[in-house]
Order: structure tokens, then sequence, then C-alpha cells
């Protein structure tokens, strides 16, 4: 049993590995189609927690009823988000992604109100402005997914003092895109689009899938890739200088 198992994860680490290599977004695009309905076990077998960490971060922020606030899923790819808002009463939900595959398998969830076929960076999301209490995305910046110059975009369809919640790795492999992310954050917040309620480093995200991956301090065994939740407000109006809000993670967390 644990030699299958050891198998099991190898295979697995070589698919997730392999995705996170993939550049092109046709490429990506089409890998993801083909993993579509082994991703939920694949994610779940490397203990993959971002869909529960941002959830837990946006959901604490939010000040209206569950039944209430509506929300967009960007890059919902199975509805792995969508679950844990349910979970947590959360129920109007839209989703988009670029993947024909990942929809089929979010729509077969039954959590979504509405399903979109959209590929950010190369359309706009097809939403009117502000229309969102909330908007997440949850595990597709990095390269070859959604290019950061697409996070504008989320802005627009988030309403004015919406939330916007964000993940990414801080593994190796993806540090230069990280670094393009923050630069592009950070611009946003200094034009006042919005302003930083949390960058939270967390650093069991999922099981690195090569050891050039691993945390430094961790074993091989059970070594985890690091990853961040971010959680923006978007302005209502333009205000004065003031104290920017601490970067810590969100209380009992």
């Amino acid at each position: 049993m644990a030699q299958e198992m050891d198998g099991s994860l190898s295979e697995v680490r070589a698919r997730v590995g392999a995705s996170h290599g993939i550049t092109d977004l046709a490429h990506k695009l089409h890998f993801y189609d083909r993993w579509a309905r082994d991703y939920d076990q694949d994610v779940a077998t490397l203990q993959y927690s971002a869909p529960r960490l941002a959830v837990d971060c946006l959901t604490q922020a939010l000040p209206g009823p569950p039944h209430a606030t509506l929300i967009l899923d960007v890059a919902c790819g199975t509805g792995l988000v969508a679950a844990e808002l349910q979970a947590r009463g959360f129920l109007q939900l839209h989703g988009v992604d670029g993947s024909p595959g990942m929809l089929e398998q979010a729509r077969a969830r039954g959590l979504y109100q509405h399903l979109s076929l959209c590929i950010l960076g190369q359309e706009p999301l097809p939403s009117p402005e502000g229309t969102f209490d909330a908007v997440l995305m949850v595990g597709a910046l990095s390269d070859g997914q959604v290019p950061c110059s697409a996070i504008p975009e989320l802005l627009r369809v988030t309403k004015p003092g919406g939330l916007v919640c964000l993940t990414t790795r801080t593994n190796p492999s993806n540090l230069r895109y990280k670094e393009e992310l923050e630069a592009t954050l950070d611009r946003l917040e200094q034009d006042r689009e919005w302003e930083r309620l949390v960058a939270w480093t967390v650093d069991r995200w999922e099981l690195a899938t090569s050891k050039l991956e691993v945390v430094p301090g961790t074993s091989d065994s059970d070594g985890f890739i690091s990853g961040v939740v971010y959680l923006y407000r978007k302005q209502e109006v333009a205000k004065v200088e003031g104290v920017r809000p601490s970067a810590q993670p969100p209380a009992g967390l």
C-alpha cells in the first residue's frame, strides 16, 4: 500500500510539475482540458490549501450576510473555491475560466449560478463595471496563466468598497512572476484604486513537486512550497494620505 501511495504521489508531482513548467497560454489551457477530470484528486494528493485559505481570508472581511453577497470566482477551474464558499453559506456565485474542460467539471458541481468561458488577459470579463461584492482569483497567477496586466479587470467588475482576493505561489520557479505581480498590486494602490488589507504568507501551501521547490528548513519527504494570500478593498472615493493597513493574516488563522 505504501509503495502504491508513493507511486501515486510521484505521478501527481510529475503532472503538477509539468503544469507549472508550461508558460505558453494555449498549451496550458490544453493541458488543463485534459487534466480536468483528475484535477481535484491530484491537488488533494498534494494537500493544496489555497482555496480554503483564500476563502477564509475573504469571508472574515466581508461585511454583509452570505446569502446577499455576489461573488465572482475568476479562473474557477473545477469549482474548489465555490465548494469552500458554499460550505460557509455563500450561494450567489459566478465563475469564469479559460478551459472548457474545467468548466464542465465546475458545472457538474452545481454550485454556480452562472459560468462563462473567458481567457482573462485576452478578453474582458463578461460582466458590467461594479457588479460583484467580491472577486477571487486563486491558483492562476503564475507564468503561462493570467498575466499581471489583467489585474485591473478584476477591479473593474468589483463594486466600490468591494473586496478582491488573490493568491500566488512563492516557490523559486514563480518568484520572478511574483515580483512582477506585487509591482502591479503596489502600483494600483499608489494610484488609489484599492487599499491592501492583508498580505499573508503561508508556508504549507502544497507539497513541492521537486526538491528544488522545497521551502528551506523542511525535509524532502514532507517538503511544502509556500504561497501568499492578498486581500484588497476597492476604493469608494479618492482618499487623503493615511496609514497603510498592516500586512497581517486574518484573526484566528
